[in-house]
């Protein structure tokens, strides 16, 4: 996957209510991206939808992801789906440490084992980093300093390069509040210098940086263009065919 071409990811939390809304939704979008490469496009649907929906898009350039993962391979987890599974079923990526999830009191260190197994099986993470809030002082930045450090505790260089790191400001999630512009292209800045404080410029210049905060058809070119991260993090707009086109249009 080169870094170069964007990445849109559409996640579809908690929806539709019903398999054949999923299954039409996912043939819509694959209908309208084809068999375009460019830009990267994948789904993510809930766990229940994923095998039918990776059959309607079988035939398409698009892919498809998974919201979330357990660390574990095996075993009395009940609820749980292992990385094994979802490669089984197809998925490519996998949504790690959404703010959703860490609300739900998901830590670091559980981030850093579900990134772990995650690459075990050879799955790209998508890894969500982002400030609960934003404060003069700029200690949010601080924030999301923790967060990479602690991925950077377990994975080398090497490894790293295989991660993807999606922004979201927590304050942005599903609220209609947006970043900025320059607030995008600040923090794209400020994590590139974080990486290469803990690995090196190279290293840093290879991870693909994803942004998701109320992404839609209207802001979603200027993100791109002035924000300068390799793609997008989706939520709501990805649940309407067209939108998401739109949103795929606009960095193509």
């Amino acid at each position: 996957m080169k870094r170069s071409v964007p990445l849109i990811i559409g996640n579809w939390k908690l929806n539709p209510i019903t398999l054949s809304d999923a299954a039409y939704l996912a043939s819509a979008v694959a209908r309208k991206h084809k068999t375009t490469p460019e830009p990267y496009v994948a789904i993510a649907p809930p766990f229940p939808y994923l095998a039918e929906v990776g059959k309607k898009i079988a035939k398409s350039a698009v892919a498809l992801a998974a919201q979330d993962v357990h660390y574990e391979p095996i075993g009395p987890f009940t609820g749980e789906v292992s990385a094994a599974q979802l490669k089984d079923l197809g998925a490519t990526f996998v949504i790690i440490g959404h703010s959703e999830r860490r609300a739900m009191g998901e830590s670091d260190a559980v981030v850093r084992k579900k990134v772990q197994a995650v690459l075990k099986h050879r799955l790209t993470p998508i890894v969500c980093v982002g400030e609960r809030e934003r404060d003069e002082q700029g200690n949010f930045f601080g924030f999301v300093e923790a967060q990479l450090r602690s991925l950077a505790e377990v994975l080398p260089a090497a490894v790293m390069k295989k991660v993807v790191i999606a922004y979201e400001p927590i304050w942005a999630i599903g609220t209609g509040n947006t970043a900025t512009v320059d607030d995008v292209k600040e923090m794209q800045l400020f994590i590139e210098t974080v990486l290469t404080k803990l690995y090196d410029r190279p290293t840093a210049k290879a991870v693909r940086l994803l942004y998701g905060g109320s992404v839609k058809p209207g802001n979603a070119a200027a993100l791109h263009a002035e924000g300068d991260m390799n793609g997008f993090l989706v939520g709501g707009a990805s649940l309407k065919a067209d939108d998401f086109a739109a949103i795929i249009n606009a960095v193509s």
